[in-house]
């Protein structure tokens, strides 16, 4: 009963964490343009968090690099089970325009499983909100 109430929570209110890998922060800037009365992505009960401990769903944005795929690897093996990342704008999808640098590893999807992809350069706000809401059903078929 305590379990499956519990589990009921976390599907209507999802805890996301925002991590950027390096990019030009455009799409960095588009993702707290969603926060914002505008767009209202808590309207949908997501909470951002600071904490991966605490995250449902990991938005990953920019370049994986060889100096930060160690952090992206430890943010995702700190969230618990189940999780949901979403990667967003074309460095989080393939590199971008920096993908033939010689320090870039490409995309989220070389180094972590990605869920939802988000295209774009940078992303429109009501493409991520779409990629969350996507998210969030894969997140409640998880469980």
């Amino acid at each position: 009963m305590f379990k499956r109430m519990i589990t009921e929570s976390r599907i209507k209110s999802p805890w996301l964490l925002h991590y950027d890998c390096g990019s030009c922060n455009g799409c960095d800037i588009e993702v707290l343009a969603c926060l914002t009365p505008v767009y209202d992505i808590e309207r949908f009960g997501i909470v951002n968090v600071g904490n991966p401990m605490h995250a449902d769903i990991l938005l990953v944005t920019g370049t994986v690099n060889h100096r930060n795929k160690k952090v992206l690897v430890n943010l995702y093996d700190q969230m618990p089970h189940p999780k949901v990342v979403v990667a967003i704008g074309s460095c989080g999808l393939s590199g971008g325009i920096f993908r033939e640098a010689y320090n870039v590893v490409g995309g989220v999807d070389k180094v972590i499983p990605v869920d939802v992809y988000v295209p774009g350069c940078p992303a429109k706000p009501e493409a991520i909100i779409d990629g969350v809401v996507i998210g969030l059903q894969k997140f409640h078929e998880k469980m």
